[in-house]
C-alpha cells in the first residue's frame, strides 16, 4: 500500500508528508499505522479531482519560496526546510528534507 501511495505522490503533493510519514514505519508496523494508510486512500477517493495540473497558456515567471521549522516533529525533535519554485501559477519543483541533527535555536534551524 505504501508502494502505491509513494506513486501517487508525484501528481498529488497534498499526500507526501503524510505517505513519507507513514513509510519511515514500515520494518515495524503497527495497528495504527495501518489505520493512517488506510485514512490516506479514504482522503483520495474523496478528493479525486486534486493533483497537479498544467495550463498551456499562462505565464512563465518563475518563484522560488522556501522555509524552516524548529524542531516542529514531536518524537525527535529535528528540524525541517523546504523550498518550492513555482513557473507562473504552476508548480514545477518542490524540496522538503529533515535535518540531519537536532538544532539548538531558530538561527541554528535556518
Amino acid at each position: 500500500m505504501i508502494g502505491s501511495l509513494l506513486y501517487l505522490t508525484a501528481s498529488r503533493p497534498d499526500i507526501l508528508f503524510s505517505v513519507c510519514l507513514c513509510a519511515r514505519f514500515q520494518a515495524c508496523t503497527k495497528e495504527s499505522h495501518l489505520h493512517a494508510v488506510k485514512r490516506i486512500f479514504k482522503y483520495l477517493a474523496y478528493t479525486p479531482s486534486l493533483g497537479l495540473w498544467y495550463p498551456r497558456k499562462s505565464s512563465f515567471d518563475l518563484h522560488t519560496y522556501s522555509d524552516a521549522g524548529f524542531g516542529g516533529y514531536k518524537v525527535d525533535r529535528k528540524s525541517t526546510s523546504g523550498t518550492c519554485q513555482f513557473l507562473g501559477n504552476m508548480l514545477i519543483s518542490w524540496f522538503s528534507k529533515k535535518q540531519n541533527s537536532v538544532a539548538l535555536s531558530t538561527t541554528e534551524a535556518k
